[in-house]
């Protein structure tokens, strides 16, 4: 008897063995956090995020930051679990992804592989309707982008008010980046979204609801204005230190919405930094696109967007070349048109798109 019992426990520990040395592990990139490690390894953040927890709660950091060296169990896949959708492997560098990330909410991919026409990448930070992104062109494969969208979380920015609506800078340009980053990939780029907000996406509301959700790759957005600005570079240049193996065009565009006097009325204003001649060449082939699009668009108006170098904090710390976009005074009449109405922020995130294409063409 006691043989027989001696055997079942043998038997049960090695089965028991084997479940364990088939568990699926693996190491965190630099920056990264869990739902963008989990959607490296083909899991849904929606579905594995808190099996993720539950498995490594012993291993994360604080806030559940993902620690760079340590090996972490992977969430065995569920036997109901499908996918709606074709996707794109996501190949993630950390920081929400793109920089330095830890994760300490969940968040989806914040980078897309660039891929071939006819490619369907799924980014569900763009909402249900339309986290499927076909690609259509290949005009901007080999070039990788690093969105931000000013402000966020603790820092709504610049506050307008139309009526009992009040227009929040960090949502409004939050939406822009959004509409911008799609149509990046859909033209064949890699994009990394450096500020997110998992439940908004892209949003044709006039009047955009105001939260504190936004992270920066995962990572809470610091509330002091220099730690704040200082995590999101970091974010883009670990990031970058690996893309530029790969890519030989690397931009970084930070856009926000200015504040000034109710009864001034703005174009938009590119910033450039004084110190990497690529990043003034971008800002004059943006401003360049723009004059264009007003004199087609509106050939009687006139454009009066300017160009100019300025040693802003972002520009100054981002190791890629980037620009830095002010799109109109928050607090003007005719200027919050250009915000409220969904699409002409589609229009803006298309010009800024072509821009960015102008000055790859050149580059290239």
């Amino acid at each position: 008897m006691k043989n027989k019992l001696y055997i079942l426990l043998f038997l049960a520990f090695l089965f028991s063995g084997t479940t364990l040395w088939a568990q699926q592990k693996a190491t965190p990139k630099a920056g990264e956090g869990i739902s963008s490690f989990l959607l490296r390894h083909n899991r849904s953040p929606k579905k594995y995020y808190d099996d993720f927890i539950e498995l490594n709660k012993q291993k994360l950091g604080k806030n559940n930051v993902l620690k760079v060296g340590v090996t972490y169990v992977i969430p065995p896949v569920k036997k109901s679990t499908t996918t709606s959708a074709k996707t794109t492997p996501v190949k993630n560098t950390g920081a929400k992804n793109t920089t330095s990330e830890g994760a300490g909410t969940k968040q989806p991919s914040s980078k897309a592989k660039s891929t071939k026409i006819g490619t369907t990448i799924n980014e569900p930070l763009f909402g249900k309707q339309l986290a499927n992104v076909k690609v259509t062109s290949n005009r901007l494969a080999g070039a990788c982008f690093y969105v931000v969208s000013g402000h966020g979380g603790p820092d709504p920015g610049a506050i307008g008010k139309v009526g009992r609506y009040e227009l929040h800078e960090d949502e409004y340009a939050y939406d822009i980046a959004l509409r911008l980053a799609r149509n990046l990939m859909q033209e064949g780029a890699e994009v990394h979204i450096i500020i997110q907000d998992a439940k908004d996406g892209i949003r044709d509301d006039s009047y955009l609801s105001n939260s504190k959700r936004e992270t920066c790759m995962g990572d809470a957005i610091p509330l002091n204005q220099v730690q704040r600005l200082q995590q999101r570079c970091d974010k883009i240049n670990a990031l970058y230190r690996k893309d530029r193996k790969n890519h030989s065009y690397c931009r970084a565009i930070f856009i926000h919405i200015d504040s000034r006097s109710k009864g001034k009325q703005t174009d938009v204003f590119f910033y450039y930094s004084n110190k990497k001649g690529d990043s003034k060449r971008l800002a004059n082939n943006m401003k360049d696109t723009f004059e264009s699009k007003y004199d087609k668009h509106q050939p009687n108006r006139g454009f009066s967007g300017t160009v100019s170098g300025r040693n802003l904090y972002v520009l100054s710390h981002t190791t890629p070349a980037s620009v830095f976009v002010e799109l109109g005074n928050i607090q003007n009449t005719f200027d919050q048109r250009r915000l409220v109405i969904n699409s002409n922020r589609q229009a803006l995130a298309k010009w800024l798109m072509e821009g960015f294409l102008k000055d790859y063409k050149e580059k290239k």
